[in-house]
């Protein structure tokens, strides 16, 4: 809701984002690959029926570590923010197993609004 208020209020478009993780065989596997590609948009349905007709958006699946990915993209775009849930997993399993969130705010060329899980 946010990032549609948002493009909304910029007469601007939304790219979701989508990044699946490759392992060192999927590299060089592209059956994987397009395989990893419908998950990650498969991820991206529920966005998708949020947002259809309120504003123009793309949709996109990258490949690699996310938080890089999702600065790299902003980057290349040009983005005007970024716009990310957060899981809420809490900062005991944060600090173990790291957070997009966290590598995101270090790592992007603009803004980055985090917005939390409505789900307790």
């Amino acid at each position: 809701d946010f990032a549609i208020s948002m493009a909304k209020m910029y007469e601007d478009s939304l790219l979701l984002l989508n990044v699946q993780r490759l392992d060192d065989e999927a590299n060089h596997a592209m059956i994987q690959k397009e395989k990893l590609e419908k998950q990650g948009l498969k991820h991206l349905d529920e966005a998708v029926e949020q947002i259809n007709g309120k504003v123009p958006f793309l949709q996109k699946v990258r490949f690699g570590v996310p938080s890089i990915e999702i600065a790299k993209e902003a980057k290349e775009v040009n983005a005007r923010c970024i716009v990310m849930g957060s899981r809420g997993n809490g900062p005991i399993v944060s600090a173990i197993l790291g957070s997009v969130s966290y590598g995101v705010l270090h790592l992007a060329p603009c803004p980055v609004t985090v917005v939390p899980s409505n789900k307790i």
